[in-house]
């Protein structure tokens, strides 16, 4: 996983509630083997009506996601949160995330800013207006800066996914941090006891 630190580039506006997984990523694609080309799964069956936002070129380089609330409900699959990222998008704005989903986003690199929802029906509409709206989120300060509307915002982040994310530490990458102390433990412990070999 790469470290995040800041993410800087304009927003889509995806102005629907209660978006779950089965809509972000159909089911069809939890077949695939492989781990990559899931961006052409993203929101597909809403892709086939030419008005879905998605479909606006206008909005083809947006690199955050400005969604409504209780974004990525549902059953639990990695696969939605690898389908925005590889999509290109390496933040979620929302007043809501489904736990779970949060969960995985965090653990992926993908970062979940959630809001209020009195702000969150505000940068929906500003995005909608203005396409080429610019972002900055800034992991280490947890803060959103968008200074063409003259607009700072905080957003809540606990210290161990801002580490996650700022180290690039995905959990085997944590584990791996802790490779000198899980050597030291295996080298005392007593020899009767079963070993990886064993």
């Amino acid at each position: 996983m790469e470290p995040v630190h800041i993410i800087q580039g304009t927003g889509v506006p995806l102005d629907r509630s209660d978006v779950d997984t089965d809509q972000i990523i159909p089911s069809d694609w939890l077949k695939r083997v492989e781990r990559t080309g899931f961006e052409k799964g993203l929101f597909s069956e809403w892709k086939d009506n030419p008005d879905f936002i998605l479909n606006n070129e206008v909005y083809s380089s947006a690199s955050i996601l400005i969604a409504g609330p209780n974004f990525g409900t549902g059953s639990s699959r990695e696969h939605a949160v690898w389908a925005i990222q590889q999509a290109g998008f390496k933040a979620v704005i929302s007043p809501r995330f489904g736990p779970i989903f949060r969960n995985n986003s965090m653990k992926n690199g993908l970062v979940p800013v959630e809001v209020e929802s009195e702000l969150g029906k505000r940068l929906l509409q500003e995005v909608l207006e203005k396409p080429f709206l610019e972002f900055v989120i800034d992991v280490e300060r947890a803060l959103v800066e968008v200074p063409e509307i003259d607009l700072t915002f905080a957003f809540p982040i606990d210290e161990s996914v801002q580490e996650r994310l700022l180290n690039g530490l995905d959990d085997i990458g944590i584990t791996l941090s802790n490779e000198a102390s899980i050597s030291k433990y295996e080298e005392d412990r007593l020899a009767w006891l079963p070993t990886q070999s064993s």
